[in-house]
């Protein structure tokens, strides 16, 4: 009997502070929060999702937000002895929890580390002041500083966050504060370019005029030099975004990169999981005090063969390391020369996609441009 497939669970702690004018993702800012009945729907929908997947072996538990250094200590613990009475859980299993740099929020590091937190996540986004005040960040260098310090002395594994190609930014000024990045950083750094996404306050200034993104051509040199640095003090990168040691990548996003199965709990929570053979999109109610009446998917739909070879793709050309060609064909059930025809000769003659009999990946090229890529193998 094959063995059954791996399994990540990502709990969603949806409130924050304030909202940060780039952000898009599902954070909700509350004056009060009953962190009681929270703890109980929380643990009361991975319950619930608990029989849909049984005998399944936990790699890694992700809190994400939101702001989940937010929630009590007492909380992720909750969750986190659930989630092992529920299932065996691997030998090393990755417990992360993503953070902000205050002093408030900071004083609770050791109650997380205390609570099974191995690995802390900073969203510290900027080392220079004048760019922290311009991402609506709560936080001041000192700060992000101090935080960076504890968190190492307090969990095995750590990264920080920061956004580049912000607005005016020089391509020496980002240089300057990639080495002071890299002389903070231990094994892992995720380094995003800034993207002005719909429904956010960056969003509403750009149309007004008031905001003016960074070129593309700085933009694409930021990113060549990022690359380059982060290749050199020995964490390349092993996604488009995320930088590590070998053996420091974040297991919990490989999952979803790799396409695996992973649960989704919480408020407006994503999740893909394989019951009978069959793989399902899960998808929950988005505002917290609907979901907190009615903690239950909103959706939870099988995913076609077409689909699921899109999600595959897309997911797995963000990854250094790519898509397993047997694993692609297989879902496909063709070779991948048929599968995408011309547009895929095409991609490998202008040296933006690498096939061989085990892999099929973006080059670095390729993964610059990924958008177009994906658009030329699915448009």
């Amino acid at each position: 009997m094959p063995r059954p497939p791996p399994l990540a669970v990502y709990i969603h702690w949806p409130f924050c502070r304030s909202k940060c004018p780039y952000c898009d993702f599902n954070s909700h800012v509350r004056e009060r929060i009953d962190a009681r009945a929270w703890t109980t729907a929380l643990v009361a929908d991975l319950d619930r999702q608990a029989e849909l997947v049984p005998d399944r072996e936990v790699v890694s538990i992700f809190f994400g937000g939101g702001t989940p250094s937010l929630m009590p200590p007492d909380t992720a613990a909750a969750l986190i002895e659930r989630v092992k009475r529920h299932w065996r859980t691997a030998h090393e299993l990755e417990i992360t929890l993503e953070a902000n740099p205050n002093s408030a929020e900071a004083q609770r590091f050791a109650g997380f580390a205390a609570a099974g937190i191995n690995r802390l996540s900073l969203g510290i986004q900027a080392l220079r002041p004048d760019a922290l005040k311009f991402l609506g960040r709560a936080h001041d260098r000192d700060e992000a500083l101090a935080a960076i310090r504890l968190s190492r002395q307090l969990f095995t594994r750590t990264s920080f966050d920061l956004i580049y190609a912000r607005p005016q930014q020089t391509l020496d000024a980002w240089s300057d504060e990639l080495d002071e990045a890299l002389a903070l950083a231990g094994e892992h750094l995720s380094l995003y370019q800034l993207t002005i996404e719909p429904g956010t306050a960056f969003h509403t200034r750009a149309k007004n005029g008031e905001l003016r993104p960074l070129d593309d051509e700085t933009a694409a040199a930021m990113f060549e030099v990022t690359q380059e640095r982060l290749a050199a003090s020995g964490r390349p990168a092993y996604e488009i975004s995320n930088h590590a040691r070998p053996g420091g990548e974040c297991r919990h996003n490989l999952a979803y990169w790799r396409y695996e199965d992973y649960l989704g709990v919480g408020p407006g929570a994503h999740g893909r999981i394989t019951r009978g053979g069959v793989r399902y999109a899960t998808r929950q109610r988005r505002l917290p005090e609907a979901w907190l009446r009615k903690p239950e998917f909103e959706e939870m739909t099988p995913i076609g063969r077409e689909s699921a070879i899109e999600e595959m793709v897309m997911m797995g050309l963000r990854l250094t390391e790519g898509v397993s060609r047997a694993r692609l064909e297989a879902l496909a059930n063709c070779d991948i020369k048929a599968l995408f025809g011309i547009s895929l000769a095409r991609l490998i003659g202008g040296g933006f996609i690498a096939l061989d009999n085990e892999r099929f990946r973006a080059t670095e090229a390729g993964r610059q441009r990924l958008n177009a890529v994906l658009g030329a193998l699915f448009g």
